[in-house]
């Protein structure tokens, strides 16, 4: 009876440890899951920046930078993976993104920037709370079958804060936005070399 009542209570523990990990996951967290590397020597960086350095970042800008400053202490998390592609990985990676795309879409993020140009594919999906904040925002780019990044970016931002997002973080995807509310983009392939106008 002891044995059985001691399995029982780490079943318990286990479950309560589980569920409180998962209140503490923020709204607009994504789990990108594990992510294969190519062939040895083939780019592969992954950086998780998380609350603690954000808010020093934020302190150091606060005197030079106070738009930089206002805006980061909105931001919880900034996570960037960049994965080379290679034979040994491309099919993995591309299901991934596949799998994340349908994650995205099946818990309600909302698209609102879709490019396929040149054989390189772009989505931007974000998480809102509202019309009141962006709790989430993540972008996916497949360039050209040989390479892939993704980002996550946590926190509680403006609307109308994203295109600074974009400027701030390098992301090319968002500095298009500018100051204006997000709306769905969608950009197809054209072709190279378009007929004159007559």
């Amino acid at each position: 009876m002891k044995s059985i009542g001691t399995i029982i209570g780490l079943g318990i523990l286990t479950v309560s440890l589980l569920t409180a990990r998962a209140a503490d996951t923020p709204p607009g967290y994504v789990d990108f899951g594990k992510l294969t590397p190519g062939a040895p020597g083939a780019e592969f960086v992954e950086v998780n920046v998380g609350g603690n350095l954000i808010s020093m970042a934020a302190r150091l800008a606060e005197k030079s930078e106070p738009d930089l400053a206002q805006l980061l202490r909105k931001v919880q998390m900034v996570r960037v993976n960049v994965v080379g592609l290679t034979d040994e990985n491309r099919a993995d990676v591309q299901a991934r993104f596949k799998a994340i795309r349908g994650d995205l879409d099946a818990k309600g993020w909302e698209r609102i920037v879709t490019v396929q140009e040149r054989k390189q594919e772009v989505g931007v999906y974000l998480k809102t709370r509202g019309e009141e904040s962006v709790q989430g925002l993540v972008v996916l780019v497949l360039d050209g079958g040989k390479q892939a990044v993704l980002v996550n970016i946590v926190g509680d931002i403006k609307p109308e804060q994203v295109g600074a997002i974009g400027e701030k973080f390098g992301i090319d995807p968002l500095k298009k936005m500018g100051k204006s509310s997000p709306k769905k983009h969608e950009q197809h392939q054209q072709p190279e070399n378009p007929a004159p106008e007559k």
